[in-house]
């Protein structure tokens, strides 16, 4: 059968992480390799009172097929939301709603990636987005990203060599390096995409997971006819429920219709309705007060083991939310080769090679602070630390 896959299947690499996770079932061991909300937040009281108000009430609608855009007064929630916390004012009908922000990446491949078409993406840079546009087989060109933002001496090199269709970022709390762009990076960024055809993409999964400090500026603010946003309802009501969006321009929204209609007709009508009212309901910031007050506690734990059980010479990010920070070691260590040594020591992570598109090796890592209470964060960066040290002395 292998001669008779698509060449695009073949080029397309295995979720990393989905084959670390495979490992981490042993429930020994502690895993700060997953991507993961933490459960205990998931709001299971609250939707299953939703759910049954809704099918009390319309249970034939519910189970009806719908138009492939969404369901309106969830997409009105979204453009609600977005004049409250951006100023941005955003109609319903620039708003889709998808099967999880990650089925926006894959529409936006598929209505603007030919082979060879180029694409700037973030270094180190998310490791889904990377695996859905290799699908339309793209010329990757990365751009380092720092404490502040993007690398814009190195955007601005890309930009004069090449001439990117789509530019992908995720300005806050960055997966996986948990930084966020400046308003002055984000400012920067946009003078230099200024009367280009290439389309900013802004992922804000983690935007409402903020600890400290205050919302920055949106792309679609500095460039509106050139920015496209995607969002997601699964790191702050559930991930089960596989709902995101995408806000695109009216002549793009076009083509992405054309896209999801063909791909699924439309997002699970059913779960849009439940989480409709749920948000009805309840009040979502109150709901995302209560987790971002652990994940924070949970951050500052594990910011404080690095501290102490890490060598002197490894650095690491601090973020100002999100999920993930970023570990970068000496000069010529091996992430592969910790990797082997602290799952003996019952402690997983991702080795940073997966997040970039040209390494067989890096001397990075990324580490998940919101699945694990402060007690088994402590431990598990205790054994890390012993791996770190073992390696590099040796």
């Amino acid at each position: 059968m292998e001669n008779a896959f698509s060449d695009r299947i073949t080029d397309v690499p295995k979720s990393f992480i989905r084959e670390i996770l495979k490992v981490t079932i042993d429930k020994s061991i502690i895993s700060f390799a997953g991507g993961l909300p933490n459960r205990e937040f998931f709001p299971v009281r609250g939707l299953q009172k939703a759910a049954h108000d809704v099918f009390e009430e319309a249970g034939h609608e519910i189970l009806q097929y719908t138009n492939s855009e969404g369901y309106p007064e969830l997409r009105q929630f979204i453009a609600d939301r977005y004049r409250q916390k951006d100023g941005l004012d955003i109609p319903v009908e620039d708003i889709l709603i998808t099967t999880g922000s990650q089925q926006g990446l894959d529409l936006l491949g598929k209505i603007f990636l030919n082979k060879g078409d180029d694409l700037i993406i973030e270094e180190p840079g998310y490791l889904g987005a990377i695996q859905a546009f290799s699908l339309y087989r793209p010329r990757f060109s990365p751009v380092p990203v720092h404490e502040g933002g993007m690398d814009t001496t190195a955007l601005a090199g890309v930009l004069r060599e090449r001439q990117p269709k789509l530019l992908y970022t995720v300005t806050n709390f960055q997966n996986p390096s948990g930084i966020s762009y400046t308003n002055e990076n984000r400012h920067a960024v946009a003078d230099l995409m200024q009367g280009r055809t290439c389309l900013i993409i802004q992922d804000d999964p983690y935007g409402d997971l903020r600890f400290t400090g205050y919302r920055k500026i949106s792309f679609k603010q500095l460039l509106p006819d050139n920015t496209v946003l995607l969002g997601s309802f699964s790191k702050t009501v559930a991930p089960a429920l596989r709902l995101g969006w995408l806000v695109a321009p009216r002549p793009i929204m076009e083509k992405i219709v054309v896209a999801k209609q063909a791909a699924d007709l439309h997002t699970d009508y059913l779960a849009q309705r439940i989480l409709h009212r749920f948000l009805l309901d309840n009040d979502l910031d109150t709901h995302i007060a209560s987790i971002i007050r652990q994940y924070g506690q949970q951050k500052e734990a594990m910011i404080n083991a690095i501290k102490t059980y890490f060598p002197a010479n490894v650095q690491c990010t601090n973020p100002e939310g999100g999920m993930f920070l970023w570990v970068t070691l000496p000069e010529g260590a091996s992430s592969m080769q910790l990797f082997e040594m602290a799952i003996a020591k019952k402690v997983a992570f991702v080795p940073g090679t997966p997040f970039y598109v040209d390494r067989k090796d890096s001397n990075t890592l990324r580490l998940n602070f919101s699945c694990s209470d402060e007690s088994t964060i402590v431990e598990g960066i205790k054994r890390l630390g012993d791996s770190i040290n073992q390696l590099v002395d040796n």
